[in-house]
């Protein structure tokens, strides 16, 4: 004996073997596009941009937003042969704005730099975290500080 019940927005129905063997009678609904259950993508329907989309990572809300906006709508509309490439100045001031806001926006050849041996960059510096420290007499002096290696004790 199948039966239904609603939980919420779902109906839920509970059938029986017999139930399966028959050919379904069942009518497809159209898909409301207002529907706010429905899950959409990062472009709708109508080929707007859907800025709620989680996967911006909320990139459209931030301090840069109306940039990124700017920037992401640019590109998306494009007609250029090369896609985006009339965009320049858009992407130009959303770059602008995430590097006034570092701590929000990091750069990742920030992390880059530091393990290629350069001096890290104590301006960008995570925050909460002290820069390595940088000796400034070179890397044959010692220090008072410094334990004493076979190769400094020679010398």
């Amino acid at each position: 004996m199948s039966y239904s019940r609603q939980e919420g927005k779902d109906h839920i129905i509970f059938v029986t073997k017999e139930d399966h063997e028959a050919p379904s009678n069942a009518e497809l609904v159209a898909e409301d596009p207002n529907d706010p259950y429905e899950e959409h993508g990062l472009i709708l329907p109508s080929g707007e941009i859907n800025w709620n989309c989680p996967c911006l990572g909320g990139m459209a809300s931030g301090p840069c937003g109306e940039e990124f906006k700017s920037a992401f709508s640019c590109f998306h509309f494009s007609k250029e042969e090369v896609k985006g490439s009339d965009c320049m100045e858009q992407f130009r001031g959303m770059q602008d704005c995430m590097q006034r806001y570092p701590e929000l926006y990091p750069q990742e050849d920030e992390k880059e730099s530091t393990s290629k041996g350069g001096a890290p960059d104590t301006e960008h510096a995570p925050p909460n975290q002290d820069p390595a420290p940088v000796s400034a007499s070179g890397p044959d002096s010692v220090s008072e500080d410094t334990p004493q290696t076979d190769s400094h004790a020679k010398s």
